[in-house]
């Protein structure tokens, strides 16, 4: 269960929350945004699966969702959680991607001496 992949690159860190949040199960919209983005609709698929039903089970999510009142529609993620978070639409895209960087990006080791 990693998603490492949000930490490689931002813009990619970007089209993940977005394009799963815009979806929501709809089949021609997932089409129109893979030929758009160049990316295999199974893959988008994937990350819509990843959101619904590994990101809930993750340490992050169980100890941060009783946090939000009302309660998260985990049916609805990531839009359901994109709303929580105030600001404009690129404020609360990076506040939300700022949660997700403890899942979302290795820690980097510290070595003295260099």
């Amino acid at each position: 269960m990693s998603v490492r992949f949000l930490g490689r690159r931002v813009y990619l860190s970007l089209a993940v929350v977005l394009t799963s949040a815009r979806l929501a199960g709809q089949r021609s919209t997932a089409a129109r945004v893979a030929a758009e983005l160049n990316i295999p609709v199974r893959t988008l698929q994937r990350w819509h699966q990843w959101w619904r039903q590994q990101f809930p089970l993750t340490p992050l999510w169980q100890a941060a969702c009783a946090r939000f009142m009302p309660p998260v529609n985990t049916a609805l993620l990531p839009a359901s959680l994109l709303e929580r978070f105030a600001g404009d639409a690129a404020e609360s895209l990076f506040r939300l991607l700022h949660f997700l960087s403890p899942i979302s990006v290795r820690p980097v080791a510290f070595h003295e001496g260099r």
